[in-house]
Parts: structure tokens; C-alpha cells; sequence
């Protein structure tokens, strides 16, 4: 999964937009590709064809680990390069439950011991 991780944090939203629609569309790799390249995604047509193979592995990890965890863990991996502030902002806007956001500050959260 580490792996996985490092190469959706290195997309930055796109990776988490990508996360997103694979979980949402019921495994269809043709319909993550699909909306990719609808809302012109990187490179276009082929850059949604190129994706595919990451779209496969995405969905495997979403099945073994579940949405929860993953975008977690590359929040988590992002945290290390960019500030909590613009994070903390971008999860505000994505288009997900109000619960699973709250999650994903909460992860981000420095943890303060008194």
C-alpha cells in the first residue's frame, strides 16, 4: 500500500479525485477513464487510456483497505511536503461525506500532548 500512496500523493488532487471516482463507480475501469477524460483530465484521452493500469491498482487497494484508509494515508503522505492549511481546505471541497472529511482533518491534526 506504501507504494500506492506515494504515487497518489505525487498526483496531489488529481490522485484524490482519482481515489474518489474509483470507489464510486463500482469497478468499472472504463467509466473511471471515461469521466477523466470528459473533464479533460491530464493529457487528455491518452492520459485517461495511461491511467487505466493505475486504476486497477487503485481499486484493489480501495478493496483491500477501503477509501477511509487510503485517503489517509496519502493525506498523510502530503502533509510532509505541503502545508496543513492548504490541505485542510482542499478536503473542505472535495465530494465526499461530511464524516469522512472530518476523518481526513482529524488525521491531519497535529496531535498535542498535555
Amino acid at each position: 500500500m506504501d507504494e500506492i500512496v506515494k504515487k497518489l500523493a505525487g498526483l496531489g488532487l488529481p490522485g484524490i479525485i482519482l481515489v474518489i471516482l474509483t470507489a464510486t463507480s463500482g469497478g468499472s475501469s472504463a467509466a473511471v477513464a471515461a469521466a477523466l477524460t470528459a473533464v479533460g483530465g491530464p493529457f487528455g484521452i491518452l492520459g485517461g487510456i495511461a491511467l487505466l493500469g493505475l486504476i486497477t491498482v487503485v481499486g484493489d487497494a480501495i478493496a483491500g483497505f477501503g477509501i477511509e484508509a487510503i485517503l489517509k494515508a496519502v493525506y498523510k503522505e502530503r502533509s510532509k511536503t505541503e502545508s496543513l492549511s492548504f490541505l485542510s481546505k482542499e478536503i473542505q471541497d472535495l465530494p465526499i461525506s461530511e464524516e469522512l472529511k472530518l476523518k481526513l482533518k482529524d488525521e491531519l491534526s497535529p496531535i498535542i500532548i498535555t
